[in-house]
């Protein structure tokens, strides 16, 4: 097949890119490089199979493809609050620009969604047919709204124009590749402790989290891409659940670091639980994680020791 990643040179994108490889399709990566890194994809530059655009999916752009994966948008707080309005058009104007040329060329296309269309949940664990509770107006409502509403434009577009749409939901996701000041727990975590540093737990450390492997996510949505007559969504996620408190010890322990925990303020909104259902993805892909925490995260902290060694 020949396929067009978004957000292609970013921590899923370029998994995502090297796996359709290794299965011989033909694979377009587009990616404006906010948050994607070039080094991510040099692996595949010399493939004859792959090529590279740097592009913003804000702007409209065309292709002749069989699939579209739309992955790009900044994830981590730290990346999507920079700039929140750019935030929210690459959502909205990211999905209307895939969908638009899905529709014209009558391709399959993706969205990956986000666990944080649940906001701060009242609903635990989480099922896709739960609505959500968001604030439409706080810090992290650029990348809440933003993905809920791409949501809806996948949904309509299918009901209106029999476009061919996939909805995945991504729970915590980590591993190689991700950036070391992302902001995000697991490599704050893993950097904080390489460095033998304080480690920083917001709150408590009593809120938990589901963490996947980024080996497990790609699978996933391989599957979901393959399945005929599935639109989603579909939670993709470790419905195992761990405080943060709980992670910390893992990366203290797994780093043999020295590095002692503390307390800050818990952010606005930050949600207190956060752990997929993944009953749906068992029932209609066949899907469920197989590496486990203590797996994961030893696979992590090895990366970044090569990269802040």
């Amino acid at each position: 097949m020949r396929i067009l990643v978004t957000g292609g040179a970013g921590f899923l994108g370029s998994h995502l890119c090297k796996r359709l490889l290794e299965r011989g399709d033909e694979v377009i990566c587009l990616d404006n490089l906010f948050t994607g890194r070039r080094r991510n994809i040099v692996p595949f530059l010399n493939n004859p199979n792959f090529e590279f655009l740097r592009h913003d999916v804000v702007d409209s752009f065309k292709a002749e493809v069989d699939h579209i994966y739309n992955l790009a948008c900044p994830a981590s707080p730290v990346h999507y609050q920079h700039n929140p309005i750019k935030t929210v058009k690459t959502s909205v104007m990211g999905a209307i620009n895939c969908l638009g040329l899905a529709k014209r060329i009558n391709a399959r296309v993706f969205q990956a969604s986000t666990s944080e269309v649940y906001g701060d949940p009242v609903v635990h664990p989480q099922t896709e047919d739960y609505r959500g509770n968001v604030n439409p107006i706080g810090p992290r409502s650029c990348y809440d709204e933003g993905k809920r509403c791409a949501e809806t434009l996948f949904f309509d577009y299918h009901r209106q124009n029999g476009v061919d749409v996939r909805v995945v939901r991504i729970f915590n996701t980590y591993g190689p590749q991700m950036l070391a000041d992302d902001g995000r727990v697991v490599s704050n975590f893993i950097v904080q402790a390489l460095r033998g540093e304080d480690i920083t737990v917001y709150g408590e450390g009593s809120q938990t989290r589901s963490f996947c492997f980024v080996d497990d996510l790609i699978n996933g949505f391989l599957k979901m891409m393959e399945i005929e007559g599935f639109t989603g969504p579909v939670n993709l996620g470790n419905p195992a659940e761990f405080t943060i408190l709980e992670l910390a010890e893992h990366v203290i322990r797994l780093t043999g670091s020295s590095s002692k925990v503390i307390h800050e303020v818990l952010p606005q909104d930050d949600p207190l639980q956060r752990q997929p259902d993944i009953s749906l993805a068992r029932e209609k892909l066949g899907w469920e994680p197989q590496v486990g925490l203590e797996e994961g995260l030893q696979r992590t902290i090895n990366y970044f020791k090569s990269e802040i060694s």
